[in-house]
């Protein structure tokens, strides 16, 4: 595969099907909600996808206040596609949306710091990130203590 094979979209048709493909191969839990997922995608403020050959690889989305502070809850690429700068090119474009805003923030599990911290984030000082969560995502909780 060529990376120039791959394409970008803001605002693509988001096939029900594909994007639970995409969550289910990639080991997310909102795969198993996916009327949530879908309006949780509908309401975001911004949704970069990408694409070969019509299949759905990756996803990543913005919610924000539109001024301060933005949320970049979801960053997936099929695990078929990883590697390849797929994730690192639309984190970029969401990126460039919010380059001037105070705050741009992400939760991070342990084995992808690395690469947020490659894109320019970093552990906040002072800060404890703190959740309320009804999900059960103990597969990334326990790749994440192995990759220690």
């Amino acid at each position: 595969m060529n990376f120039a094979e791959i394409e970008y979209q803001d605002k693509a048709k988001l096939t029900r099907n594909q994007v639970i493909n995409l969550y289910a191969q990639c080991g997310w839990s909102s795969a198993e909600k996916p009327e949530q997922l879908l309006l949780a995608l509908g309401n975001s403020h911004t949704v970069i996808s990408a694409w070969h050959q019509n299949l759905l690889i990756g996803l990543g989305n913005a919610i924000s206040d539109g001024a301060l502070v933005v949320y970049y809850p979801h960053l997936l690429v099929l695990p078929s596609y990883q590697n390849r700068g797929i994730g690192r090119e639309i984190l970029k474009r969401l990126q460039s949306r919010y380059i001037n805003f105070h705050q741009q923030i992400l939760l991070a599990i342990n084995n992808a710091v690395p690469f947020y911290e490659k894109l320019g984030f970093q552990h906040s000082q002072g800060v404890k990130p703190m959740w309320i969560y009804d999900g059960n995502d103990l597969n990334f909780s326990q790749k994440s203590d192995k990759s220690e």
